[in-house]
């Protein structure tokens, strides 16, 4: 009697295997992709000032196709629901609003001493209109107000917080928390090479200041919110900036913020040297550890981050990188951390 021969079975991989080159694999392409549109959104400072692509002067909200014009005084005092306060500044108070079935943000002046700031903040807001800053729905300047998009997360100063909320907590990882990082120095570029010239970021002497003027989206990504600390520095016509009237202290400030004279020379703000851009890319490190934080890889993503950061902290101002170069190497960074994560024998060291 003929043995009929045994079938061969073909030994599949491990179903856990299979799945985490399926995630790896993912997580390579999305990163690839956020790259993409990085770079072909952010190639130019006028190509990146075109917010959901409605023209100068109108906005989009929501679900809704058509772009609307920015609500005037008019409006904004007919259509606009006040429902609660959600926060106080120096310079504003915030309201959660509403507006034709829609959440959003109604700012108005609370010191008239402090007007300027807040039409200086104002009239950024308009000009600076692009995917790194916040909506801007209206305004009404007779009334000290503005109107901007809701953005329920809040501000980035809740963002470790959220990321432990179970809903989130798929996004508390390295390349995530990478991401933001990449998100917020876009932001710095951005504002260095603005449609009005290069801007200084002011209010940001510590780091929770920094963190209470930048938003969280829902989809993950940062927007900067508050600008009405921005003033302009020109090289060419020796322009330079100072932040504020007052003696600013701390290692988070650039040095040349600090006082140079000593203790025994009291300040005076007259003779304070001002400064330029070059401060915002002394706080790019310490921003960013924030942003890393201390979960599984972060460490290693520090490691090639080093560098850079060491840079960042130059004494020297003229010897830092431009906020363009750090975006580079944050860029090349998760590329190439990404790439080791998805080869065989590498997964272990991330």
């Amino acid at each position: 009697m003929e043995k009929k021969p045994h079938s061969a079975k073909r030994e599949s991989p491990p179903r856990e295997a299979s799945a985490a080159l399926l995630v790896l694999l993912v997580l390579l392409l999305n990163a690839l992709l956020y790259l993409y549109l990085s770079e072909l959104r952010g190639s130019s400072g006028r190509a990146e000032a075109e917010p959901s692509l409605c023209p100068f002067g109108y906005f989009r909200l929501g679900s809704v196709k058509n772009c609307s014009p920015w609500l005037s005084c008019e409006a904004i005092n007919r259509e606009v629901r006040k429902l609660k306060c959600v926060g106080e500044g120096a310079v504003k108070k915030v309201f959660l609003s509403e507006w034709k079935e829609n959440k959003v943000v109604l700012s108005q002046l609370t010191n008239i001493e402090l007007k300027e700031d807040f039409l200086h903040g104002l009239k950024m807001l308009k000009a600076l209109q692009s995917r790194h800053v916040v909506r801007l729905l209206g305004y009404c300047e007779k009334q000290f107000t503005i109107l901007t998009e809701y953005h329920p997360l809040g501000s980035l100063r809740g963002l470790n917080e959220t990321l432990h909320i179970p809903k989130y907590k798929g996004m508390n990882t390295w390349h995530r928390r990478l991401m933001l990082a990449i998100d917020y120095v876009s932001i710095i570029r951005y504002l260095h090479s603005s449609p009005l010239g290069t801007l200084v970021m002011c209010d940001s002497n510590d780091l929770d200041k920094v963190l209470s003027q930048y938003l969280l989206t829902s989809d993950f990504h940062v927007l900067v919110n508050d600008l009405d600390a921005l003033p302009l520095v020109n090289k060419s016509s020796g322009r330079l900036v100072k932040c504020g009237h007052r003696e600013l202290q701390g290692e988070f400030v650039a040095p040349e913020q600090r006082w140079p004279y000593g203790e025994d020379v009291p300040f005076d703000d007259d003779l304070m040297p001002p400064y330029d851009e070059k401060t915002d890319i002394w706080k790019i490190p310490d921003v960013s550890n924030f942003f890393l934080g201390h979960v599984e890889g972060s460490d290693i993503v520090r490691l090639h981050l080093f560098d850079i950061h060491a840079a960042c902290k130059r004494k020297d101002p003229a010897k830092r990188p431009s906020a363009q170069e750090i975006l580079d190497t944050y860029r090349k960074v998760l590329t190439l951390l990404i790439r080791e994560v998805a080869m065989p024998g590498t997964r272990e060291m991330l």
